[in-house]
């Protein structure tokens, strides 16, 4: 039993009403970027989206336990700034458990809804590495940046850019508007898949499927925040991906 279980709970609602919030978000994304670029650096491939891994191993000057300690300094300079800023509720055990969770269900979600449109479809960031350690590190890389590149910049500061250059609308027009384009990031989302070194042969049943999943990922970062959407398309992928 909790020592204090009104603490965990009022912190519990607070994280239902609130969302992640943006002190929130980076912090509760930090373990997946951590395990992401300590995992990588093992791995001949990395996230498309990834722009990060060349220029820690190009500061590292290519020594792996330089690269190591940049990444660990990363999150240790982070943690130390949440709470010289009284941000440091944000690192609380009890929101890493609640976003996790809550990323578990609407994965769990996603899948089963993925199986009715498109039965049994896995949805894959690229073709999938050999072995259970290679997928898992791939799958917290294409949470996190794939977020950061579809939904925190295509869809998040896109939709800015475009409700600005429309000026005064209607809440009714905005709300179209929204709708619009997160179905058109979706699309982009899906179909980034396929080009590239990585990309697979086009295929529209997979093509349709990961357009779904695009608009679901969407869905929770307009609706609950950045830390949801990445946790949930990590969640996801290892679990199409690892088990």
């Amino acid at each position: 039993m909790p020592a204090h279980p009104e603490l965990a709970e009022s912190e519990a609602e607070r994280f239902l009403r609130e969302g992640s919030g943006p002190w929130a978000d980076l912090a509760l994304t930090l373990p997946l970027f951590i395990g992401y670029h300590l995992g990588v650096v093992f791995l001949p491939v990395r996230n498309a989206a990834d722009v990060v891994t060349r220029e820690l191993t190009s500061l590292a000057e290519n020594d792996l336990w330089a690269y190591i300690g940049l990444t660990l300094g990363i999150g240790l300079v982070f943690a130390g700034v949440l709470v010289m800023l009284g941000r440091g509720h944000t690192l609380r055990a009890s929101r890493f458990v609640f976003v996790g969770i809550e990323g578990i269900l609407y994965a769990i979600a996603m899948r089963l809804a993925g199986q009715y449109v498109v039965t049994k479809l896995a949805l894959l960031a690229a073709p999938a590495p050999d072995g259970q350690f290679s997928s898992l590190v791939m799958s917290l890389g294409a949470g996190f940046y794939e977020e950061i590149a579809f939904r925190v910049g295509l869809f998040g500061l896109g939709l800015r850019l475009i409700l600005s250059l429309l000026g005064p609308v209607p809440r009714l027009k905005r709300s179209l508007v929204s709708v619009g384009w997160a179905v058109v990031g979706a699309l982009v989302f899906s179909g980034w898949h396929y080009v590239g070194a990585l990309g697979e042969p086009f295929e529209l049943r997979s093509f349709v499927f990961r357009a779904v999943c695009g608009l679901a990922f969407t869905m929770i970062y307009a609706f609950r925040g950045f830390a949801p959407a990445v946790w949930t398309h990590a969640i996801y992928d290892a679990w199409v991906l690892v088990f």
